[in-house]
């Protein structure tokens, strides 16, 4: 049953004050025709319950843009909305087309730097892999009652192939229900190879401003965390807290074991405690065990990453020596699942954050202190 407004309505309730269900939830497709946009394609959702996004059906069905309540949720960089053929392969290339988005799909086969793997491919891997590129087919858009839910659902196919290689198949459902304030995503990849195949896949989450902003904090409970360059551990003292706009371009990059609840769940949120409002991430650790997070906090590209995959973001070979380089099978498939939601409100973060912690399950050295 939706809650809008401050209130809850039937289906029948609602029918009788609309005309149809768009003036409330609707998912309309357009055409991008000007400069490097053309061919990415346009799918917006709206929710009357102030969260709108906007989907790429020509770049992998990734979210492309947030907004909630008219304040942007995600990063949009400089180079906007950009078509799959514009992609550059070589190298760091993949950042000419990196619009940031609320969601950027890293895979399926690499996410890292350029790096070039002698145990597999034992050719140029270019920036983060070719996924974010692949046009979706079979696109389906809608809208439509679901018991006492109404769901906008967009779902789709992206393959990613070489003859004589690799041929993993995405299937993504991404879908919102009217009157939540979250988004859920639901993706499955199959190897419909003969051969086994590397598989690196990451949700590379990207949050801008006004959410992200000085003082802005990281609300991240993590068994281990790394920093990149020189693999040491570190503390939530040095990741926690956004800190202003730099002159100077800089990456700090960390690696996140995060703990779960009883139920196997990882819980991230990003905090904005002067606007009251905040942005969770909840996935399943058997599923997607690492967070590599990012911090560019630099004029103009001022971005957090909150990078939630199968492997770290740091290249086949960070991953096959720190243990985390998975494989898929032939014929095997494997589902991933990403909860992002909305926190509005002092109540709702601070319920968000009891929550989480109450219900952590720590490793057992931490039990006994």
């Amino acid at each position: 049953m939706p809650r809008l407004f401050g209130r809850k309505y039937t289906r029948r309730q609602l029918q009788d004050r609309i005309g149809d269900m768009s003036q409330l939830m609707h998912v309309r497709r357009a055409e991008m025709t000007e400069g490097a946009e053309q061919g990415s394609g346009l799918i917006d959702i709206f929710n009357a319950s102030g969260l709108n996004f906007s989907i790429l059906p020509g770049r992998c069905l990734d979210i492309a843009s947030a907004q909630y309540k008219g304040m942007s949720l995600c990063f949009r960089s400089n180079t906007g909305d950009v078509g799959p053929a514009f992609y550059e392969p070589q190298g760091f290339g993949w950042l000419r087309g990196f619009f940031g988005g609320l969601i950027t799909s890293c895979g399926m086969t690499f996410t890292g730097h350029p790096e070039i793997d002698p145990e597999e491919e034992n050719e140029e891997l270019g920036l983060h892999g070719r996924l974010s590129y692949i046009p979706a087919r079979q696109v389906a858009a809608s809208t439509a009652w679901e018991g006492d839910d109404f769901v906008a659902r967009v779902t789709g196919k992206m393959r990613e192939a070489v003859v004589f290689g690799t041929n993993l198949e995405l299937s993504r459902s991404i879908s919102a229900v009217l009157g939540e304030k979250r988004i859920r995503i639901h993706d499955c990849i199959e190897n419909l190879n003969v051969n086994r195949s590397p598989l690196m896949f990451v949700y590379h989450c990207n949050l801008g401003f006004p959410l992200l902003d000085v003082g802005a904090r990281v609300v991240l409970h993590s068994a281990r965390s790394t920093e990149w360059l020189e693999d040491r551990e570190v503390g939530p003292d040095e990741y926690t807290v956004a800190t202003p706009p730099r002159a100077k371009m800089h990456d700090d990059i960390y690696v996140h074991w995060p703990l779960t609840d009883s139920s196997g769940q990882i819980h991230v949120a990003l905090v904005n405690d002067k606007l009251e409002l905040g942005l969770y991430f909840k996935f399943n650790r058997s599923e997607l065990p690492v967070v590599t997070h990012w911090q560019h906090f630099h004029k103009g590209t001022y971005v957090s990453g909150i990078e939630v995959g199968n492997a770290s973001m740091l290249g086949r070979s960070w991953n096959r020596q720190h243990g985390t380089l998975q494989h898929i099978e032939p014929g095997e498939v494997r589902e991933f699942n990403l909860e992002i939601g909305v926190l509005d409100g002092v109540d709702e973060i601070n319920n968000f954050e009891r929550d989480v912690a109450r219900n952590l399950v720590r490793p057992a050295k931490q039990r006994r202190k």
